[in-house]
């Protein structure tokens, strides 16, 4: 070939060569081109996925944040149904047949209610706007209204230990303890409706899951756990807690719906079940006659009242273990209670020692120890966060 052909030629192939490079490059940018060479490093991002609201029991309000059951109870956060209602704390003395009411502002008794007998528990209805005294043994419902602090009417009812709302407002439940029956009836009316025998003994206690389709109920007597379709009404599932003697009491669900605490005053600690498997739970100590529970506003720690012991032991739900303990500088035997709407301020009944905790949950120190009436129990405190009861004494989604 003579040497000038050959010049060309190397020429012409240089310029291809620089040519296929700059092609290539040109293949490689996001900014000259809309589409990406399959398998280059500026591959699209898989878009992220968002954790799927649940789907609610029909007629329920929807869950606000699947991550956060108690989103709704942010501090002071009252619906406008009661943000009018008279600040005040309702306590109901078992021995005494009466409400202690206290006003929180000064930590003194303002006035003493009578009811019906053996009041075990003031429980606030699912639209709020009604409190209802539990008279076990006197088997009635005596009705507070909160806007007033007057009684009301008195329902008769069969043996109301204690009183739930399923989450669409459309039955009450009376945890019928004597009677081993759990008794779904109008909530308004309190007309009964469906009765489910139960095979335990003393049931007693309950929350409901994230989505309401069911809800683990206590046995205290027999140391059994249930679980119960909300919208069938049935017994679905039981077991018995693997503690000999154990007394399950409180039963409160985890923001996050995953998991639920059931407080254990003989094996002196909290279960810790996953609702939606119903297998066996774990047993966490807390200390002697774990009793009561209650989330805190910010929906981050739980207070736990151990009512044998004089104290209160905090449970986190970020580090997933209890960080604190409390204790009352005089002892005593903090039972049920709830927080105050501005989440300052833990109440506590004292069952065994007539009286009334107060205490301050950013320092666990007491503020105020109130004289009651004899044997006081499931205290409410009102008004309350949140957009509806699940009833007790309170809890508010």
């Amino acid at each position: 070939m003579p040497t000038a052909t050959k010049a060309v030629t190397k020429r012409i192939t240089a310029l291809l060569s620089a040519a296929l490079l700059a092609a290539l490059a040109g293949c490689g940018s996001g900014a000259d081109h809309k589409d990406e060479a399959i398998g280059t490093k500026a591959a699209v991002p898989p878009p992220v996925v968002k954790k799927a609201v649940p789907q609610g029991l029909p007629g329920m309000p929807p869950v606000l944040d699947p991550k956060d059951a108690y989103a709704a109870d942010r501090p002071n956060a009252l619906q406008p149904a009661v943000k009018n209602f008279l600040p005040r704390v309702y306590v109901p003395n078992t021995n005494s047949n009466t409400v202690s009411v206290i006003d929180p502002a000064t930590y003194k008794v303002i006035e003493t209610i009578p009811v019906g007998h053996q009041p075990q528990h003031v429980v606030p209805s699912w639209d709020m706007k009604t409190l209802w005294v539990n008279n076990d043994l006197g088997d009635s419902l005596t009705a507070i209204d909160p806007a007033t602090g007057r009684t009301g009417r008195t329902v008769q009812v069969s043996d109301p230990y204690n009183l739930y709302f399923t989450p669409n407002g459309k039955y009450a439940v009376v945890m019928a303890s004597k009677d081993r029956e759990l008794v779904f009836r109008d909530p308004v009316t309190m007309n009964r409706v469906k009765t489910v025998p139960v095979t335990c003994a003393g049931v007693n206690h309950a929350d409901f899951s994230i989505d309401g389709r069911y809800f683990i109920v206590s046995c205290e007597f027999s140391g059994e756990l249930l679980k119960v379709d909300t919208e069938k009404m049935e017994v679905i599932a039981h077991q018995k807690l693997p503690f000999d003697g154990a007394m399950p009491q409180d039963v409160k669900m985890s923001p996050d719906g995953k998991t639920f605490y059931i407080a254990d005053m003989m094996a002196h600690g909290m279960w810790v079940l996953d609702g939606d498997r119903f297998t066996t739970p774990t047993l966490l100590p807390t200390g002697k006659g774990c009793h009561g529970l209650y989330i805190s506003r910010d929906s981050k720690e739980m207070y736990i009242s151990n009512r044998g012991e004089g104290t209160i032991s905090i449970f986190d739900f970020t580090k997933n273990k209890l960080t604190k303990k409390w204790e009352l500088p005089d002892g005593g035997s903090p039972d049920m209670g709830g927080v105050s709407a501005d989440g300052k301020v833990l109440w506590l009944s004292g069952r065994y020692n007539s009286e009334v905790y107060a205490i301050d949950t950013a320092t666990g120190k007491e503020l105020a120890r109130i004289p009651v009436g004899s044997g006081p129990h499931g205290l409410a405190v009102y008004p309350q966060p949140g957009r509806y009861s699940l009833g007790h004494t309170g809890i508010f989604r």
